[in-house]
């Protein structure tokens, strides 16, 4: 089992002068103590992870502080995005950081992030697939055909020329059909708890083994990740307590999430009817139903065991989610905690 620390929150309406502190000192802590590496997203016009409007620069700044770990986007939107921009700039954080960048995509899923291409979003999906071809075909130095000012073919090569011969793929997977499509590209796995169970996790995995096989490629080669939500304490009501208002603060700054966590457990809600209470109570409930098995917070051995859990489902790293809103300094020493979990499996044989 690996450890990596992955950014997606963050208040990006903020005007504080250190609101990047905690992507810059966590990036060294986890630099200095083995882990795998750093996930930075890309997130557009919100507060909700507005911090990270373009990973390819907070990758560059990263690179310039570390100097072992892995620098991965988590994700980058590739319909939103040029994939002769995506090549170029993350070639250059593959210069700056001597080979350590890693790139997972998603389709994106807001419509209202789709004002920068409105026309990619119905067919985004098909357009990740090809897009993740177009990158991976420049970044090995080929000349691509695209359309010049004039209106006529040009066959551009980007530059600069990238460290890596090859740079590692990964796909950001809920649905089933995503994890067997990944397999079939030997691209490695980008996930979440948060909308399945342990059972499913399994499930999804083992399609996603199998099709690496059945298209020529090594299973055990292929990675899943789990990013999930994480703060180690030594007393689980002192972290309990930490915790659990600025999580409701993050939950309440993306409703649809709270929306889709409550439907799940078949709850109706019409927001436009919500009282400020009502609004509280389900902020309340979901606290709860993510404190209690969805998120690695709580003592080291109640999160040892979910690891083992993990583990056991087929995952093969945690991408562990620190920075929704807890104090930097509680941060930290919860990092502490997290890199004596990562030193046990460090330790320990894998499991069979």
């Amino acid at each position: 089992m690996q450890f990596s620390l992955f950014y997606f929150s963050g208040d990006g309406s903020s005007t504080s002068q250190d609101k990047y502190r905690l992507l810059i000192e966590g990036a060294k802590f986890a630099d200095r103590n083995g882990f795998a590496g750093i996930w930075i997203p890309e997130r557009h016009f919100d507060a909700f992870g507005g911090l990270y409007p373009n990973p390819s620069v907070a990758g560059a700044a990263i690179a310039m502080v570390t100097n072992q770990l892995e620098i991965r986007s988590g994700s980058v939107v590739i319909p939103l995005q040029q994939p002769l921009r995506v090549a170029e700039e993350w070639a250059m954080v593959d210069n700056l950081s001597q080979g350590r960048v890693s790139l997972s995509f998603a389709p994106g899923w807001h419509p209202n992030d789709f004002v920068l291409y409105p026309e990619k979003y119905a067919d985004r999906k098909a357009i990740m697939w090809r897009d993740i071809q177009v990158v991976q075909q420049l970044w090995q130095g080929a000349a691509i055909e695209f359309t010049g000012g004039h209106g006529q073919p040009v066959a551009v090569q980007t530059f600069p020329r990238p460290l890596q011969a090859q740079v590692p793929i990964w796909i950001t997977a809920m649905a089933d059909d995503t994890f067997i499509d990944a397999g079939k590209i030997g691209a490695n796995i980008l996930t979440s708890p948060l909308y399945q169970n342990l059972d499913e996790i399994l499930r999804k995995v083992t399609l996603y083994r199998q099709s690496l096989v059945d298209h020529g490629h090594d299973p055990n080669r292929g990675k899943v990740a789990m990013m999930i939500h994480t703060f180690i304490g030594n007393d689980r009501q002192t972290v309990r307590d930490r915790v659990k208002q600025p999580f409701k603060n993050y939950l309440k700054t993306h409703f649809d999430l709270v929306l889709k966590s409550a439907g799940e457990l078949r709850f109706s809600i019409d927001p436009k009817t919500l009282t400020p209470q009502d609004l509280d109570d389900l902020l309340e409930f979901s606290f709860d139903s993510y404190f209690n098995g969805k998120v690695l917070m709580g003592t080291p051995d109640y999160c040892q065991q979910m690891v083992d859990n993990l583990q056991q489902a087929g995952v093969d790293e945690v991408a562990a989610l620190i920075d929704f809103g807890i104090e930097f300094d509680w941060v930290m020493e919860s990092l502490e905690q997290l890199k004596a979990l990562k030193q046990h499996y460090d330790e320990v044989p894998a499991l069979c």
